[in-house]
């Protein structure tokens, strides 16, 4: 496959040739080192928003309509939408690009459905890969919907400039709202389905829940809360106010460009422990790691000095 071309139609904003390299991405393609290669001179312009929260509380719907504002501001957008994996059969029902599908003849919107394959966390493991190719392939704003997520499952805060948390009435009272977890990692919380009975309460939990957070300065970002109803465009234009006005904090603090470093730290080491743990993988059957085994299994050492002995011999010159 020729790379530099396929990288140059992608610019060119080819669907074909994002949909290439993604595919190249998520099939963990030998060529995937040259790929990477020449989309890092390309990247590092994309807003990156990420949408997160429990399933039915209208993450697509709510996508759909910004994607809709942003391409009346003329912005091209890109949309990676996650969906679970069967952990029985394997497969996925993409489910959120036919949510989307009023946006499939628009050339200025490319929407990727990916499926988690058994990764946790809310994302697909080659998720940040993928929107590098869609800010090489010249995308300014890039949604990254999660799968409908549990409490604890806040990957997209590390992956995301900004995160998005839904909730809609009915999915819990004040003692919900005050649990750790998603509820802590969002730059902007909308209550969605507004239009429903419970949604000032809910929004009044939310507002409580902020209050008792950590204590912030004068000049530190306060999450806002904004009301939607997605479905009819309600709300849709705040939100994307919203989150102008936190794009434009970041910028002028420097926390985008630090978030930014922190993400590639968190994404160069992942692909290092990665392969370190291949290479593990790889002794399995081999007499070293057999020899160390043996001797934890029978007392003569313990498996942290056993451990430091394997890593030293994994990582010698």
């Amino acid at each position: 496959m020729d790379v530099p071309a396929l990288v140059a139609q992608a610019r060119e904003g080819r669907p074909r040739a994002v949909a290439r390299l993604i595919s190249l991405v998520e099939g963990a393609s030998p060529q995937l080192r040259e790929v990477m290669a020449a989309l890092a001179p390309l990247t590092g312009d994309a807003y990156v928003v990420g949408l997160t929260g429990s399933p039915g509380v209208g993450k697509s719907t709510l996508t759909s309509a910004l994607v809709t504002a942003y391409r009346r501001a003329g912005r091209r957008v890109g949309v990676l939408a996650v969906d679970p994996s069967s952990p029985f059969s394997g497969g996925a029902l993409l489910g959120d690009r036919v949510r989307m599908s009023e946006h499939a003849s628009d050339p200025g919107v490319y929407i990727r459905s990916m499926a988690t394959r058994g990764h946790l966390g809310g994302l697909a493991w080659a998720a940040p890969q993928a929107v590098r190719v869609l800010d090489a392939a010249g995308c300014e704003v890039v949604f990254v919907e999660t799968v409908g997520v549990g409490q604890s499952e806040v990957e997209i805060a590390s992956q995301a400039d900004t995160s998005v948390v839904l909730l809609a009435p009915g999915m819990g009272d004040g003692v919900q709202a005050a649990k750790a977890g998603i509820l802590e990692i969002g730059d902007l919380y909308v209550v969605n389905k507004a239009d429903r009975d419970g949604a000032d309460a809910t929004a009044r939990d939310l507002n409580h829940m902020l209050g008792l957070g950590e204590a912030r300065r004068p000049g530190d970002w306060r999450p806002p809360i904004v009301r939607a109803v997605a479905a009819r465009g309600e709300g849709v234009d705040e939100v994307v106010e919203a989150l102008e006005k936190h794009r434009a904090w970041m910028e002028e603090r420097g926390v985008l460009a630090e978030r930014r470093r922190a993400r590639a730290a968190r994404e160069v080491e992942t692909l290092a422990v990665t392969a370190l743990r291949e290479r593990i993988g790889d002794l399995r059957g081999d007499r070293r790691l057999d020899a160390l085994a043996e001797r934890v299994a029978t007392g003569e050492t313990d498996p942290y000095t056993a451990s430091d002995a394997l890593v030293r011999d994994l990582t010698a010159p």
